[in-house]
């Protein structure tokens, strides 16, 4: 397992205070929609925080339950009272922060030491309740900032206003995208043993990959909401629904209870609607190319109902820059995830040596898996 280091503790308090300030800015941009009279983008911004506290709050304290099960029942109650006030975040950043600080600063193990030893010990800790945070941080991602980055561009490229409050709110969703994202790869890496380090090229390319695919496609759907609001949901909803059906056939096992299993589903179907995860860890070249061919189409499909059903919008400049950027976007990004997944995407190997590739190998058979291993894989 690789160290916890200064460094990464030195990012998950960079983590803490984005978290803090997103909230803030959330609220900030909320507000000035009520104020505009724009209150159906200022109930969306907030139904989308909301949602996407609620479910973080219910997978945090089922891991707490999990991983506690046994112990005081008076600790899971208090544990219960902090998530239902929403709360669960900080208690597990207050563990990170705990646990980070022993092994990044107090702690001097040894290359050789088991797992049992307290420095190895202890570096374990701060590595699995890091990568906790940096599962439910996906999540958050993509039921929360993701889809208020559509919103955010949305109402730009509806009412043409330059507001400093909206270009903050944008900054911040493209910071919590490319943070949530980078970082769930590191701890992927981290949790996992025997695999090559995340160095900062791999991480380079893997953030433009993701950034410039989904930035791409939220322009899209941003484009069809502007013909048709109607369209974009129906566009939507059938998206998702493939993304469901997919899970389902994969036959997950995250979760411990069927509820959980399901609702995790439902998550990941939602995810699917920004960007591509290998739930399974097993061969994906079929599956993401099928995935991002099904883009690029419906992406060309809807500029090319532009060119033929609002031809008298061409002409106008917002339609020229954004259809610039959804193409370039998607080219660029579509080019970096070729190159990660050629020159960059690590070997992986699963306890007992039981090989598989991240991307395109297989897992074998009767191996214990910890919760990431079973979480989705790119």
């Amino acid at each position: 397992m690789m160290k916890f280091t200064k460094q990464n503790f030195i990012f998950l308090v960079g983590g803490i205070i984005i978290y803090v300030v997103d909230i803030g800015v959330d609220l900030w941009v909320a507000s000035k929609y009520f104020c505009q009279g724009q209150y159906s983008s200022a109930i969306l911004i907030l139904c989308f925080r909301g949602l996407s506290s609620l479910i973080t709050q219910i997978f945090s304290y089922h891991w707490f339950k999990n991983d506690w099960e046994g112990t005081d029942p008076g600790k899971l109650e208090w544990i219960f009272l902090v998530h239902f006030f929403h709360c669960g975040i900080f208690i597990r950043y207050w563990f990170a922060l705990k646990y980070g600080c022993q092994a990044a600063f107090k702690q001097n193990s040894s290359g050789d030491a088991s797992e049992t030893d307290p420095p190895n010990f202890i570096q374990k800790q701060a590595v699995d309740v890091l990568t906790d945070i940096n599962m439910l941080r996906i999540f958050k991602t993509f039921l929360e900032t993701t889809p208020q980055l559509f919103v955010q561009i949305y109402v730009l490229m509806e009412h043409n206003n330059d507001n400093f409050y909206q270009y903050a709110a944008i900054i911040m969703s493209f910071c919590g995208i490319s943070f949530s994202t980078v970082d769930y790869q590191i701890s992927l890496r981290k949790s996992l043993p025997d695999k090559d380090e995340f160095r900062v090229l791999p991480k380079l390319v893997y953030l433009f990959y993701k950034l410039l695919t989904i930035t791409s496609w939220i322009l899209s759907i941003s484009l069809i909401t502007l013909l048709s609001a109607r369209s974009s949901v129906i566009l939507l909803i059938l998206l998702w629904s493939s993304g469901f059906a997919w899970t389902l056939k994969q036959h997950t096992t995250f979760c411990k209870s069927k509820e959980m299993e399901y609702l995790y589903r439902t998550v990941v179907g939602i995810i699917l609607l920004f960007t591509f995860f290998n739930i399974k860890g097993r061969k994906t070249k079929v599956c993401i190319s099928i995935y991002y061919a099904t883009h690029t189409l419906v992406t060309v499909g809807i500029l090319l109902v532009y060119v033929f059903w609002k031809p008298s919008v061409i002409n106008e400049t917002h339609f020229t820059i954004v259809g610039t950027l959804t193409i370039l976007s998607l080219v660029l990004g579509i080019i970096f995830l070729v190159v990660y997944y050629r020159l960059f995407h690590p070997t992986i190997y699963c306890r007992k040596q039981t090989h598989f590739d991240e991307g395109d190998g297989e897992t074998g058979d009767n191996v214990e898996v910890g919760r990431f291993q079973n979480f989705i894989m790119q």
